[in-house]
């Protein structure tokens, strides 16, 4: 009859193994480091990431007021034809507006990114209605490009396939159609 043999058991914890407890303490201690790293790499990339945001806020702050500040113009040259019209009503409108513009262009052009974020951030403490409604306002403005721009693909998409291939039409001898209009087929007899 043959003999079984038991396989060795593991040490139990606690049992005058200090390797094991070593082992552990080493194994937390990697982990540890590891996270450490990750942490410094995600924080790194963070902070590019976000000086790339800024730097592009920078320029399209830069880009967005040369185009009001333009507009601003041409608001001006408007204000003044209307004056030679005689039309002063409008002329003070246009006038008005094309100061608003410039305050705009200039707030825009003379602040930098953080100015920017500063004052949004300041302006959505002290207005948090007006940042909700402004946001609602935004996305239903969305939405209802959206829907136009799908309905529109949808139904010519669907008129494509709905409609079945017309038949070569022959032209008539001597006859031009109108442009547009496809002339009937007539059987030969």
């Amino acid at each position: 009859m043959p003999t079984q043999t038991n396989p060795p058991r593991p040490p139990r914890a606690g049992a005058g193994d200090s390797g094991g407890a070593d082992a552990q303490a080493k194994a937390q201690e990697k982990a540890q480091e590891v996270a450490g790293q990750a942490q410094e790499k995600a924080q790194a990339a963070g902070g590019q990431a976000q000086a790339k945001l800024r730097e592009q806020l920078d320029q399209r702050s830069s880009q967005v007021a040369g185009q009001i500040n333009e507009q601003a113009s041409d608001l001006r040259s408007v204000s003044e034809a209307l004056r030679e019209q005689g039309k002063d009503r409008p002329a003070k409108a246009a006038d008005r507006l094309a100061g608003y513009a410039e305050k705009v262009g200039d707030y825009l052009r003379d602040r930098d990114s953080e100015a920017l974020l500063a004052d949004a951030e300041e302006f959505g403490r002290r207005q948090p209605a007006a940042v909700a409604a402004s946001g609602l306002l935004l996305g239903l403005v969305a939405s209802r490009f959206l829907k136009a721009s799908s309905s529109q693909r949808y139904s010519s998409r669907s008129a494509r396939q709905l409609s079945p291939p017309r038949p070569p039409v022959a032209p008539q001898r001597g006859v031009l159609p109108a442009p547009g209009v496809v002339p009937p087929v007539r059987p030969r007899v």
